[in-house]
């Protein structure tokens, strides 16, 4: 595996919600880099800032990768894995199931 591969993709929303795979910290320096200025914020700073560094060899692309999904995180930009899809019905259904409505007086 290349060094700046990702060991695993991270899904985004770009353009008009359409999910796409950044596999690198190249792909997700592009896209920071791409990142409109007015929509800049502290958590954009830190990521493109940890994927300059990956490129450089100064940090392993496993941390870029962090800095990134947790803007994406951040900007709404982020598809959940099916798996936690998956998970977060069945303990909703599960909850219902076996606990009846929600109390809001407890």
């Amino acid at each position: 595996m290349e060094h700046n591969q990702f060991q695993h993709p991270a899904r985004v929303l770009v353009g008009l919600g359409f999910p796409t795979d950044i596999q690198s910290v190249q792909d997700a320096f592009v896209l920071l880099d791409e990142w409109s200025p007015s929509k800049r914020n502290a958590a954009h700073g830190i990521a493109l800032n940890a994927c300059r560094a990956a490129l450089a060899g100064e940090v392993d692309a496993e941390t870029a990768r962090s800095t990134f999904v947790a803007f994406a995180r951040r900007m709404d930009l982020l598809v959940p894995a099916a798996g936690d899809i998956v998970a977060a019905k069945a303990v909703g259904t599960f909850g219902f199931a076996s606990g009846g409505h929600y109390n809001k007086s407890m």
